[in-house]
């Protein structure tokens, strides 16, 4: 009886130990890893920004994604199966509350819910932006139609000084020159309406609040409208300024003049539970284009 006790106890120890072992073999940060609990078997869900978003415009061009078809006309590859979230916003919350989402916001607007990936190695910071290092990069434009009006240039002039660079630079993003006059001012009264892109907003709306804390009587409205609504907006004389979170199209460029404000880093995100960490520019299209669906298939 007493050898039969010591052969169960004896198993049992040894149960014990391979089951220790098993667990703390896995390596730590992997996809399978039962602490993070992320089945890299699992669909890419792909989140991307509307039609007309300058995000979505200026991303699909720099990654490739935007490619010409036999007639020589652009088409936009996104994968037809993607998300669609109309916002900065919105694309944030969607990849936060899901462990095998990825997506693309604008650098500024970065936060810890989420996860930026490097891409070719290079860290999403506005030094590798400055350096060239991380090429996922595009200008922030406000465009405007025929002359300036007094309060307008005023408002171009503070944005584009010492002052007004300073804030864009505290925002996160990168300033568009060097040796940067300092912002004199002149009494200004009256309202702008500045309407376009939602990445752009955010540091507009910073630069705003400067400029209306220096002129009691200016009031600036900030609309919200995505870039290619901004540029329809200065065309048709709706806002006196559009935002534009992409270079400016051909045709737009034929009605408005354009004058980058910042330089931005599109971020290329997943969710804080994702143990990917780093990705090529091809990795990053193939997963776009619907061609990598599986996070198994990203190595």
């Amino acid at each position: 009886m007493k050898k039969i006790f010591s052969l169960v106890l004896v198993a049992i120890i040894i149960s014990i130990f391979t089951i220790g072992c098993t667990q703390t073999d896995t390596p730590q940060g992997s996809a399978e890893t039962p602490t993070n609990d992320f089945d890299a078997s699992r669909t890419i869900n792909v989140v991307s920004r509307e039609d007309g978003s300058g995000t979505r415009g200026a991303f699909v061009e720099i990654v490739g994604i935007l490619e010409k078809d036999a007639n020589g006309n652009e088409v936009d590859r996104t994968y037809e199966e993607a998300i669609i979230q109309n916002g900065t916003d919105a694309v944030m919350t969607t990849v936060a509350g899901d462990k095998y989402a990825i997506g693309y916001i604008s650098l500024g607007s970065l936060n810890d819910t989420v996860k930026a990936v490097k891409v070719e190695g290079a860290e999403a910071s506005s030094e590798n932006v400055q350096n060239g290092s991380y090429k996922i990069a595009r200008p922030f434009n406000l465009a405007y139609k025929g002359e300036l009006d007094p309060l307008a240039k005023d408002f171009m002039d503070f944005i584009l000084s010492a002052e007004g660079q300073a804030i864009v630079v505290e925002e996160g993003y990168v300033q568009v020159g060097t040796d940067l006059p300092s912002y004199e001012g002149s009494g200004q009264e009256g309202n702008l309406v500045v309407a376009g892109s939602t990445s752009v907003t955010p540091v507009m709306e910073k630069l705003k609040e400067a400029y209306e804390g220096m002129h009691s009587g200016v009031s600036i409205e900030i609309q919200s409208t995505g870039s290619s609504a901004g540029m329809k907006s200065a065309i048709e004389g709706t806002a006196d300024l559009g935002m534009a979170s992409r270079d400016l199209k051909e045709s737009e460029l034929a009605e408005l003049t354009g004058q980058p404000i910042a330089m931005d880093g599109i971020a290329v995100i997943t969710n804080n539970a994702n143990p990917i960490e780093d990705l090529t520019i091809d990795q990053v299209k193939s997963i776009f284009v619907g061609e990598a669906t599986e996070w198994s298939s990203i190595e």
